[in-house]
């Protein structure tokens, strides 16, 4: 017998524009795939910069969301719908040639390990403007810091899945490099220790929810456009060395914040069962910086230096995206205003 049709299901963010309207109609099983593509091509003709427009990025994350898995409403039988596919592609290419024209493309080394590892140290250690991770640490309130924590919560509760994308599609040194980060990200078998699941109690202790999805709401476009971004090269094979790249260098530049974020918290009496989730990546991203540069990246340069300028690309466009989001929300915060666009109700800070 053939199986009952599925009943639509309410996703817990609202749409953004009419093309993440009819996505989310589609893929919650309350509409049929069609006409789609003339919407994206309509949205991203609309769209002024895809990376910071919100039915773009929205969409976006919608179709990305199919293959994670963490919006049960997303009708599984949906994941590889042609449609949806030519609707993805449609974006990803307007979401890459605006990447093009705003990060600049460093300049690249020889195809060998220190030379790679060198370029990404250099790289990373530029300073990139005001640093969020400093202001949390010595003047954010409560609830600035609640609002930093709901807008890395969009990626942090799926943390490392984008880029384990890549591991099948690597090989010898650079894959066996890539397991050992990610198994670390992964709790190293242990259950507790998982890094999504540490973050999730920590939003539980603040207040929040851990549910995933509840605060797409709240953020802003750039903020679902840093999460896009890996999603994106983690999912497309044509982008292998810039997700090595971002994932290089967002291992990189994620240390010292993390003790600036436990410093920001406990400064407002925040206990250390709460903070432990940015206390453990301070120890744990000093390491896995040096494994994701010189074994993962230096070593993936070696074995394929075609790849060496996607791999410059994959980190730049991780410091470029990553630092709008800190610029936004830095900006927000000392104009006296919500780095939100939509405002928090009941959070116990």
């Amino acid at each position: 017998m053939p199986a009952p049709p599925r009943q639509a299901s309410a996703l817990p963010f609202s749409d953004r524009g009419e093309l993440s309207a009819a996505l989310a109609a589609v893929l919650t099983g309350g509409a049929p795939p069609e006409s789609l593509e003339g919407l994206a091509e309509a949205a991203v003709a609309r769209a002024a910069d895809p990376v910071r427009d919100d039915d773009v990025q929205l969409s976006l994350f919608l179709l990305y969301a199919q293959h994670y898995g963490t919006l049960e409403q997303l009708d599984p039988e949906l994941e590889w719908s042609p449609e949806l596919l030519a609707v993805r592609g449609t974006l990803e290419r307007a979401f890459e040639a605006a990447l093009r024209e705003q990060v600049a493309q460093p300049e690249t080394p020889q195809p060998r390990a220190g030379a790679v590892a060198d370029a990404l140290f250099t790289l990373t250690s530029q300073p990139s403007g005001p640093s969020l991770a400093k202001y949390v640490a010595k003047k954010a309130t409560c609830e600035q810091v609640v609002e930093m924590l709901v807008q890395r919560s969009v990626y942090t509760l799926r943390e490392a899945d984008p880029h384990t994308w890549a591991i099948p599609r690597l090989t010898g040194r650079a894959k066996a490099a890539l397991v050992e980060i990610q198994s670390d990200e992964y709790g190293g078998g242990r259950a507790e220790r998982v890094h999504q699941h540490i973050y999730a109690a920590t939003l539980r202790g603040m207040g929040l929810s851990d549910e995933y999805g509840t605060y797409v709401d709240h953020v802003p476009a750039i903020t679902l456009a840093s999460f896009n971004l890996m999603s994106m090269f983690g999912l497309n094979r044509r982008f292998l060395g810039a997700i090595v790249g971002h994932l290089a260098a967002y291992e990189m530049t994620a240390s010292i914040p993390c003790r600036l974020y436990a410093d920001g918290m406990r400064r407002h009496g925040i206990p250390d069962e709460v903070t432990y989730y940015f206390d453990e990546h301070v120890e744990a991203d000093a390491v896995h910086e040096q494994i994701a540069a010189r074994d993962l990246a230096g070593s993936l340069a070696e074995d394929r230096p075609e790849l060496v300028e996607d791999i410059m690309f994959g980190a730049a466009a991780c410091l470029t995206v990553d630092g709008a989001m800190g610029e936004h929300i830095l900006r927000s915060w000392k104009a006296g205003q919500s780095s939100l666009v939509r405002p928090l109700v009941d959070v116990a800070a």
